[in-house]
């Protein structure tokens, strides 16, 4: 009898819908491991730009002159920024307009910069239920794998008229592996969403609080003449 038990020769030797299962959880954290990595590159970039935004903002510089670095030829405009240019463009354009009361001007630009701050929201909330999807999920697929592959183990002592641990203990061994595969995609991606989802709310809770200052430079502009 093979008493191999090493890792690789028990996931050769297991049944079909074991190793399918196994196949799943390793496509699934190879995935989620590509997010963690793509989207921890994103969030860290959109707080940089933020940072630097907001420096730049409080400054002093003119909003004109910020306006036209931000709009420059081959300069591409992210995260806090979308939204300045979104709120400050809609605003000048009101304001050009002429006979627009400094209410609607500035309601206006509102809008315009609540609409840019949900489309931010939705591009870097994306990925993240994938996340959470596999961290939930994975366990119980890796129990699967392993219910099945325990039940085929025994199954097949049905004929045995004397069972003996050598004999058992590689089947629940296999199955057992799925599990572990299990708990191999679902921890990592419980985490980075867990950390992701907390940088996330920061990330929106400083934009929000922006259109809301902007939102005050705006109307003291708007009722100057």
């Amino acid at each position: 009898m093979n008493t191999d038990l090493s890792i690789l020769h028990l996931i050769k030797e297991a049944s079909v819908v074991v190793q399918f299962v196994m196949a799943l959880l390793v496509s699934a954290s190879l995935a989620s491991w590509t997010f963690i990595f793509s989207k921890r590159k994103e969030l860290n970039r959109a707080i940089k730009i933020t940072d630097e935004f907001e420096a730049e903002f409080w400054s002093g510089v003119a909003l004109a002159e910020l306006y036209r670095k931000l709009t420059a030829k081959g300069f591409e405009p992210e995260g806090i920024e979308k939204i300045f240019l979104a709120g400050y463009k809609e605003f000048s354009r009101m304001r050009q307009a002429g006979n627009v009361e400094p209410l609607v001007q500035v309601e206006s630009a509102q809008r315009a910069m609540r609409i840019e701050l949900s489309r931010e929201i939705d591009r870097l909330d994306e990925h993240l239920p994938f996340l959470a999807t596999v961290g939930s999920t994975s366990p119980y697929v890796g129990l699967f794998g392993t219910v099945w592959g325990i039940m085929n183990s025994f199954r097949s002592l049905g004929n045995v008229k004397q069972a003996t641990l050598a004999q058992v203990a590689p089947g629940i061994a296999e199955a057992l592996i799925a599990t572990a595969i299990g708990l191999f995609a679902a921890i990592p991606a419980v985490i980075a969403y867990n950390r992701f989802s907390t940088n996330l709310d920061r990330l929106i809770g400083r934009y929000e609080l922006f259109v809301e200052e902007f939102v005050v430079l705006l109307q003291r502009q708007a009722h100057q003449k």
